[in-house]
């Protein structure tokens, strides 16, 4: 990682891109990757594909998405109050305490979770947090003076937290779900106008919205584009941490490599072709298996059009939906290598299909 790949990463990372606001964040991963792409666009909701050779018949798809969970004011009471519902699968047990933006036409608004004091709170009966109790503080002791900074039903809030650096190893922030596949996807462009690499197929690099509620973005860019080859990259659980069940879960950690998934959606002579790659390389990975659906992006290009040949690549994540998500620095540059290698072999016209 260079002091440009670094400097995107940090300024992409800690901008807000809250699901369905994600257009500022869109415009920062834009202009990274433009000087690297033949040309770009984007969709009416907010996806964003970088291309390389646009005019070419067979088309492979690289994606992350781009948003991240977040709230919106539910309620305002009379005394200034403000209570949320989940914009995506936000965490309501670590609420209290944290610091918030709220996101206003006004600019950004400071607010805290606050929650009783332990002093206050009856040992025997103690509440938990939950949607029906957390609350947010700005600082204002009426519904109008609430009003008046510009906070409303539908206002959108994310936390507020940065990305930092833990011993040297690991990055830590809120929303490396998914922003970090968003920084993969861009370096894996810069390392192919960088190497001279001649494509002879169109390579859409996409930058999806809306994974959180339901893969929407990737759901309608899919029907876009209309890709052969599909090859996503989001986060899964690093279940070596304290109170992960692997029986449940896997057995996957943080530096030992990107994780291949195994499940349906998954076409299995892609999901080869990358595992032969990774092994000529000498890429270190790790295998997963998804039951059923593998709840990201993959299943939407997947499933779409008349069927896409997919495959997901994971990059391990301590902490996910938490404001102190955890990646391995090790992790991040083999898995931008293993992406990267596998679509530098791709051949024109390839085909996937099990029976021919």
């Amino acid at each position: 990682m260079d002091t440009k790949s670094r400097d995107f990463l940090f300024k992409y990372l800690n901008n807000a891109s809250p699901t369905g606001f994600e257009a500022s964040g869109q415009e920062i991963w834009l202009d990274y990757i433009k000087p690297y792409v033949d040309d770009y666009f984007t969709d009416t909701y907010g996806s964003a594909a970088a291309v390389i050779n646009p005019d070419a018949p067979y088309k492979v798809v690289i994606e992350a998405h781009a948003d991240e969970i977040s709230w919106f004011v539910n309620y305002i009471n009379e005394k200034g109050y403000i209570y949320v519902v989940r914009n995506g699968g936000s965490d309501h047990q670590i609420a209290p305490s944290k610091r918030v933006n709220i996101h206003t036409k006004k600019g950004v608004v400071k607010g805290i979770f606050g929650w009783p004091a332990i002093h206050v709170r009856d040992k025997s009966k103690e509440e938990t947090p939950s949607l029906k109790n957390i609350f947010i503080d700005v600082g204002a002791s009426s519904k109008e003076e609430v009003e008046e900074m510009g906070i409303h039903v539908g206002s959108v809030i994310t936390f507020d937290d940065e990305l930092m650096e833990l011993n040297d190893k690991y990055l830590v922030g809120r929303a490396l779900d998914n922003r970090i596949g968003g920084y993969m996807i861009a370096e894996v462009a810069r390392r192919i106008k960088e190497n001279n690499v001649q494509l002879p197929f169109g390579l859409y690099v996409v930058n999806a919205v809306q994974e959180e509620i339901g893969l929407r973005g990737a759901e309608m860019i899919a029907h876009r584009i209309k890709p052969n080859l599909a090859i996503v990259t989001d986060v899964t659980h690093d279940t070596n941490a304290p109170m992960y069940d692997k029986i449940a879960s896997g057995d996957i950690a943080c530096g030992d490599g990107p994780a291949v998934c195994y499940g349906p959606a998954v076409q299995n002579n892609v999901l080869d072709m990358i595992l032969d790659v990774a092994e000529a390389k000498g890429i270190p990975f790790q295998r997963r298996a998804a039951s059923r659906s593998t709840g990201t992006d993959t299943d939407a290009f997947a499933y779409s059009n008349e069927g896409v040949a997919s495959a997901l690549i994971s990059i391990p994540l301590k902490y996910m939906h938490t404001t102190v998500e955890t990646c391995a620095k090790e992790d991040l540059e083999n898995t931008i290598k293993l992406i990267y290698e596998t679509v530098v072999q791709v051949k024109d016209g390839q085909d996937f299909r099990y029976i021919k």
